[in-house]
């Protein structure tokens, strides 16, 4: 990112221009972001009926994909003319953004709110640079979730999801037998790293991987520990079906939807397909925290606020502000989202049962363990993708490779 911060400033004058006042009198604000599936746009949708509601004027700016989104906007705010706000991941996406001066704090609107206490701790410190708040925390989303067709299950003479992956690998193989595909995966780097980290999460505990990730610790990558998450996870290569590389995680959750595939190993935003395709949880489909509902992987998505000298945009971002972090937009937005509130004063009596797992765990920080994004760095984050996708992609790669490949990452790094 900083390298493409310094190609376009040398080629660009800063000059902040502002988005052009709207004609009305009231808070225009351009939003832009990558929720472009069925349950991602009803999501985003709560927030722009909210803020027309409250008497701003939202205009949308949706680009598929993450990765081309957040380049979109790095494009626009370097260039002189930024959004509104943009959404990114929780985590240390926008530290280069930050470092070039180019985000405004929202410490003082933080502090106005009275809802930064009210947020888990590891979010508000992602989203904070030096004590003061920087991005707006909208939801807390369980990362290593499992979702999986009963249907599935009963038709291929599996009683119920196995709960250790030790017993998870031949209730697939048993699974692949009766004609299905045992694990719904989509073949793009950011998901199978996901896969990965959740299986490293379980079979290894939290401090397993938090020596990994925080203390970027050598020898627990030389650990048995780490060896048996590798193995496992190649374990999985003979387990999903042709159609897997580069498809989208909605069209891979569309597997279950059919129930020709067992389980979907992601985050809970899966629960906003299931949910906009009318299924509800425990009764037409089953999930799980890990494999045993002990320990939810935490993170979530952000939105920055551009600098801008502009004052009708500076009104427009305090709109955005007050009206994505208040209770009710809150409730709406989680609620068909799949994600859970990030405030923990908000009424959650309408979540579904899957939601509920994750509420609960979010009492305890013993509960929890950060996602891997707001532990590493940008940088170090497509390192240890590229590590993790060339071994899923390699059936004749060992997990010795995967060892090196990390203690060399994290070398790079320093």
């Amino acid at each position: 990112m900083k390298q493409l911060i310094a190609t376009i400033l040398a080629g660009s004058a800063l000059a902040f221009a502002a988005m052009p006042a709207s004609a009305q009198d009231k808070p225009r604000a351009e939003v832009m972001h990558w929720w472009t599936s069925g349950g991602e746009s009803a999501a985003i949708k709560t927030f722009a009926d909210a803020y027309e509601k409250a008497g701003g004027e939202w205009v949308d700016t949706a680009t598929a994909g993450g990765e081309n989104s957040r380049a979109a906007t790095i494009n626009r705010m370097v260039g002189g003319q930024p959004p509104t706000a943009a959404q990114f991941n929780t985590g240390r996406q926008f530290d280069d953004l930050v470092s070039q001066g180019l985000i405004r704090p929202i410490e003082a609107l933080a502090e106005e709110g009275g809802w930064k206490k009210a947020m888990p701790t590891a979010l508000v410190e992602a989203a904070s640079r030096d004590g003061e708040m920087y991005a707006l925390p909208i939801n807390v989303h369980g990362q290593n979730w499992t979702f999986y067709s009963k249907t599935v299950l009963e038709k291929s003479g599996v009683a119920e999801l196995p709960s250790t992956w030790e017993a998870m690998i031949p209730a697939l193989q048993k699974i692949k037998e009766a004609g299905f595909t045992p694990l719904a995966l989509g073949g793009q780097p950011w998901q199978e790293r996901a896969l990965f980290n959740a299986i490293l999460l379980q079979q290894g505990g939290k401090d397993l991987y938090m020596r990994i990730y925080r203390d970027k610790d050598e020898e627990a990558v030389r650990s048995e520990g780490f060896a048996k998450a590798v193995e496992t996870y190649g374990a999985l290569r003979g387990l999903v079906d042709a159609g897997s590389p580069g498809r989208s995680w909605n069209d891979t959750t569309s597997l279950l939807l059919r129930d020709t595939a067992a389980i979907q190993v992601m985050g809970d935003w899966v629960k906003g397909e299931f949910t906009n395709a009318g299924k509800t949880p425990s009764e037409d489909y089953g999930c799980t925290i890990g494999l045993d509902d002990t320990m939810l992987m935490v993170g979530g998505d952000v939105f920055v606020f551009p600098k801008t000298e502009d004052e009708a945009q500076k009104k427009a971002q305090d709109l955005l502000v007050e009206t994505m972090i208040s209770k009710d937009a809150q409730a709406a937005f989680n609620l068909a989202k799949g994600s859970m509130p990030v405030r923990n004063d908000v009424d959650t009596s309408a979540f579904d049962a899957c939601a509920k797992k994750g509420l609960e765990l979010l009492k305890s920080e013993d509960s929890q363990a950060p996602v891997f994004e707001i532990l590493v760095s940008a940088s170090l984050a497509g390192a240890v993708d590229d590590v993790v996708t060339q071994f899923w992609n390699n059936p004749s790669a060992q997990p010795e490779d995967v060892v090196e490949g990390f203690v060399n990452a994290f070398e790079v790094e320093g």
